[in-house]
């Protein structure tokens, strides 16, 4: 079946086209410009932009979460840590009543080491509800003190479906815990280099400064946080440029973790009549960790970062299950991010690439991110301009996911 949505302003995921139609066949896009099929169902755009489906390039989820997410337009989250690997979502990929995932699966971290401490003693790893649990023993958790464990544990992350390999560099301080173990540089350059070698990406949990240059220095693809312990240094962000990696800045959870919570947010009747009252609540909280940080040294970094030619990619560490991290919520916060990133200077075209065309590149996904022919239809429609005032993402007319129209765009009655 044909679907030809006409007289669209269209974002594709880079820039703003001349074109104003856009022709689904099936799952994917079919054309961009030119002619109404005969016999295509006719989707009127006039006055809406048509965007990529966005991207959340840092979560923790769940079935429940997927589909809140998808009814804000995320329709792809990247997983952080957790059980979404490949095998264990074959009946999310062909459900196009939630977004789709990918998964770090567990990351690789000392015994003790962070997230350890969120974990009950004697915790394994299992498949989400509904997946087939694997054969053959549980999985093990990925805790590693020497250069040999952690390049010994990436094949067999990759083994169990893992989709790129985390690295834990952490602490514990920013978040309450001190003192907590931390993979030494040779051990987590060995793991980094076995990634490397197996031709997989890496990113790194680090929240400061000192933990984002040992992940560097390591040879990290990417970061999955962006540090709050201090202002940035022009050699720090010198030396995430040369490298070549990404970052994930979550300003959202970085705002949170200092008590800022996501009231106003909340507030927005765009937002609140998409939430149930659980996570109204939480997205009216904060995790409220981190009270000494300063707001205005992360988005001066994430400019300063943004300047350097560093690819910056839209990501919230949303988490279930409520009410883990205070001021978020799954999809929601995913514009709220867009606006941080305004507010730290990025002009609002330079962050939808964030949610789009960046992190589907920077992850592999190239099927998805942009509207171009032959790719996913997986696509928002919002009333207004977002590529001049970026709030506008939050004006949702229909979503697409693989070119199936979302039925369920929310309302409190069917939030999860």
């Amino acid at each position: 079946m044909s679907t030809a949505i006409i007289n669209a302003r269209i974002f594709d995921g880079e820039h703003v086209l001349d074109a104003s139609t856009v022709v689904l066949e099936d799952t994917t896009i079919a054309a961009v410009g030119g002619e109404v099929p005969a016999g295509a169902e006719v989707v009127d755009a006039a006055g809406a932009t048509l965007l990529p489906g966005l991207v959340d390039a840092h979560v923790h989820t769940n079935r429940a979460s997927l589909a809140l997410a998808l009814r804000f337009g995320v329709t792809t989250q990247l997983e952080m840590q957790g059980t979404h690997t490949r095998g264990n979502r074959t009946s999310i990929e062909e459900d196009d009543t939630v977004a789709d995932v990918r998964s770090s699966g567990f990351a690789i971290t000392p015994p003790g080491g962070h997230p350890a401490e969120l974990f009950p003693e004697g915790f394994r790893p299992g498949p989400p509800p509904g997946a087939r649990p694997p054969a053959g023993p549980p999985p093990v958790m990925p805790f590693s003190t020497t250069p040999e464990q952690a390049a010994a544990f990436v094949p067999q992350l990759i083994e169990t479906g893992s989709d790129y390999i985390k690295f834990m560099v952490d602490d514990g301080s920013v978040e309450g815990h001190p003192g907590l173990p931390v993979l030494d540089r040779a051990t987590l350059t060995a793991g980094v280099a076995e990634a490397r070698a197996r031709g997989m990406l890496t990113v790194a949990h680090a929240l400061t400064l000192d933990a984002t240059r040992t992940a560097i220095d390591a040879g990290v693809g990417g970061l999955a946080h962006l540090f709050m312990d201090r202002p940035h240094t022009p050699e720090i962000i010198e030396q995430i440029a040369a490298a070549g990696a990404f970052v994930v800045p979550c300003v959202v959870l970085n705002a949170s973790m200092m008590g800022i919570t996501g009231a106003e947010l909340a507030a927005d009747p765009r937002v609140a009549s998409r939430l149930d009252d659980a996570w109204l609540h939480t997205l009216g909280s904060s995790f409220d960790r981190y009270p000494q940080g300063d707001l205005d040294d992360v988005l001066a970094s994430v400019k300063a970062l943004h300047d350097a030619g560093v690819d910056i990619l839209v990501g919230t560490d949303t988490s279930v299950p409520l009410p883990f991290v205070g001021g978020l919520a799954h999809g929601a916060s995913v514009h709220h991010e867009l606006q941080y990133l305004v507010r730290a200077g990025l002009t609002p075209v330079a962050a939808l690439r964030a949610a789009t065309s960046t992190p589907a590149r920077r992850f592999g996904l190239d099927d998805r991110g942009r509207i171009a022919e032959g790719l996913r239809a997986d696509l928002l429609l919002v009333d207004g301009d977002p590529t001049t005032t970026i709030s506008d993402t939050l004006n949702t007319r229909a979503v697409w996911r693989r070119g199936a129209r979302l039925a369920d765009q929310g309302g409190r009655d069917s939030a999860a």
